[in-house]
């Protein structure tokens, strides 16, 4: 199992830090929160493979690791190791506002079965864990979702 996670997660940052050792695309994702009225949000970006399984983390929105287990799906899978997230962190987004991160993801990961999931959380806030999960699909490229609490709506595309 071990060797499963540590192989999807090579493929995950494999496209993301080295595109030419893979087959990958550009991908961007974007996130738009909804007017909440809180502090800014905190936000872990991660894939799950097709028997549920965390594969890799792609971001996280928020810089103070005292606040990763309110992501608690993400920090399950992880074990709240800030290795998993070491070079792909950001501020955390306020109320109202947009993340739109840019990336290379292996071509592998879509139409396999593969889940983008987003977890929220906000300080003094409940917790949003699986505030967005989607299918990686080459049809739901455009396609916008809507978030279950703090996230309005949540797209990706080519």
């Amino acid at each position: 199992m071990l060797a499963k996670s540590f192989i999807s997660a090579l493929v995950l940052t494999t496209a993301l830090t080295v595109p030419g050792l893979a087959q990958a695309r550009p991908v961007t994702l974007t996130v738009n929160l909804s007017q909440y009225g809180g502090d800014g949000a905190y936000l872990a970006v991660y894939v799950t493979d097709p028997a549920g399984a965390y594969a890799g983390s792609l971001w996280m929105a928020g810089g103070k690791a005292k606040y990763y287990r309110h992501l608690s799906d993400w920090a399950r899978f992880t074990g709240e190791n800030i290795a998993e997230v070491n070079g792909i962190t950001g501020a955390s987004v306020g109320a109202g506002r947009s993340l739109e991160l840019s990336m290379d993801l292996a071509d592998a990961l879509f139409d396999a079965g593969y889940t983008l999931h987003i977890d929220a959380a906000v300080e003094d806030m409940r917790d949003s864990p699986n505030e967005i999960a989607v299918p990686l699909t080459a049809a739901g490229a455009g396609q916008a979702v809507a978030g279950r609490q703090y996230i309005a709506d949540f797209t990706y595309g080519f």
